[in-house]
């Protein structure tokens, strides 16, 4: 085996060792991130309303957020909530109004609060949502690099000259 082969055979065993290791480690913190996510939505014990959901919502009827997906669907019950109190406005439309009124109108001025109030919480659950997304990315990520690692370092070992013993 000439030096070439020995020489890509380290590199590999190195990069390979290298992925042995960070693999691993983002699939630890790829779960320590969900645990994180999870525990924290736990913890705003933030639960779906027994009656009264939209129709793709029902599912969810009852059970309290602890999952990304579930952070998603409370986000779209909170558009819809807003929507309704707003007549589809924004909190940006609503602030316009407001000021053209010349800023003393105490009606706009709650609806103004309440549509900061929706899309300020719609916001965390959708950061929520990201975040839980994010995580299966690092995992997934770490799951692959620890394949790759693995076959990186099989092939080094393959290119690996084996000491002969004369008989």
């Amino acid at each position: 085996m000439d030096g070439s082969h020995r020489r890509a055979g380290t590199l590999l065993g190195t990069v390979g060792v290298a992925l042995l290791v960070a693999g691993p480690v983002m699939l630890w913190r790829g779960r320590s991130g969900r645990k994180e996510i999870r525990t924290e939505l736990a913890a705003q014990k933030i639960t779906f309303p027994d009656h009264g959901l939209p129709a793709d919502l029902t599912p969810y009827t009852g059970h309290q957020v602890e999952t990304g997906p579930e952070a998603h669907a409370y986000a779209e019950f909170i558009k819809g909530n807003i929507a309704h109190a707003t007549g589809g406005r924004t909190y940006a439309e609503i602030s316009a109004e407001l000021h053209a009124a010349g800023g003393d109108d105490d009606k706009l001025s709650q609806l103004r609060q309440t549509a900061f109030m929706g899309q300020s919480l719609r916001a965390s659950l959708m950061s929520a949502y990201q975040a839980w997304h994010l995580t299966t990315l690092v995992t997934g990520m770490g799951a692959a690099l620890t394949g790759l690692g693995a076959a990186l370092v099989v092939t080094a070992d393959a290119l690996t000259p084996r000491s002969s013993n004369p008989t």
